[in-house]
């Protein structure tokens, strides 16, 4: 084995690990036995397909108004029925995932990156700094996180730009307080110390020896939030303080289609499964990370 691993060096070709070839595989079978794992990565993955392809697998067009198909039922021509102005609803809420998954990554991703510098920052140097911040973090938890949208979104103004921002900032202090956390949890760590002792910046500590140990926690956070997101901004939409029409996003179409609850009910149902199925998706694969990713539920594998 030896003379292998030595022969296949000295003819330039690097020796395959097979520790690290060991768990990939187990990483991998893990995930391929994770029922809620697969269920929610094959509802995500759908949903990102039909919302990169909507124009290709829908031949009508998602803004144009057909006042002479005005709320027909489902059926040949239009699968899912056409809404209140003529529109066919397929391919409305196909345009609408691409919106939704659109906005709900945007603004996680804000809250993600504002939340990890704060939670970092304050749990690394602590003092008066981290007492100061985790009291702002607290006061902005004191607040049902719909509420505070609510009255950041009609400050800021009725938009969905001002939707996403108002969701991103509503989310900060969850990635705060858990970047925090394990941030208390790794500062003491002899490694760390080493490259404190060693004068590397703080900076750099925090980037390269702090943050790392907090990743699995932040991508399990990340995959469920952005459901949450997509519901948080379609309930703005659907309050006429996000999305504005004839924008296809699904908490505007809701709130569009309320009129026809009793007269066209397809045209509420539809909007409401899609983000029924988006917030699903996205909870199933963040309960099936956060299985695989922490270490004291491996023994799945």
């Amino acid at each position: 084995m030896r003379e292998a691993v030595r022969a296949g060096q000295a003819g330039g070709a690097p020796a395959a690990d097979p520790t690290q070839q060991g768990a990939l595989w187990r990483g991998l079978r893990r995930v391929l036995r994770h029922r809620g794992a697969m269920v929610g990565g094959t509802i995500v993955l759908a949903l990102v397909l039909v919302a990169l392809l909507a124009p290709v697998l829908s031949p009508y067009d998602p803004y144009k108004n057909d006042l002479a198909r005005i709320a027909r039922p489902p059926g040949p021509g239009h699968l899912l029925g056409t809404d209140e102005l003529g529109r066919d609803m397929l391919t409305r809420l196909m345009y609408g995932a691409r919106l939704s998954l659109l906005v709900g990554v945007t603004s996680v991703g804000l809250a993600l990156v504002a939340g990890t510098a704060v939670g970092a920052v304050s749990g690394y140097l602590g003092g008066w700094l981290d007492l100061l911040t985790m009291r702002v973090i607290d006061i902005m938890l004191a607040f049902p996180s719909t509420l505070l949208a609510i009255a950041i979104t009609a400050i800021l103004g009725p938009s969905l730009t001002n939707a996403v921002v108002a969701v991103a900032i509503v989310n900060v202090p969850i990635y705060a307080r858990l970047v925090r956390s394990s941030v208390l949890s790794i500062r003491e760590l002899e490694y760390v110390e080493a490259a404190r002792a060693a004068g590397m910046p703080t900076a750099r500590v925090i980037w390269r020896h702090v943050l790392p140990g907090a990743l699995a926690p932040l991508i399990v956070q990340s995959t469920m939030s952005i459901g949450s997101a997509i519901l948080e901004v379609a309930g703005l939409s659907f309050l006429g303080l996000g999305a504005a029409p004839p924008a296809a996003e699904w908490g505007a179409m809701l709130s569009r289609a309320r009129e026809f609850l009793q007269t066209a009910p397809w045209v509420v149902t539809f909007p409401g499964m899609a983000i029924m199925l988006a917030v699903l998706g996205f909870n199933l694969l963040g309960d099936g990370l956060r299985d695989l990713l922490d270490p004291r539920l491996r023994h799945r594998g």
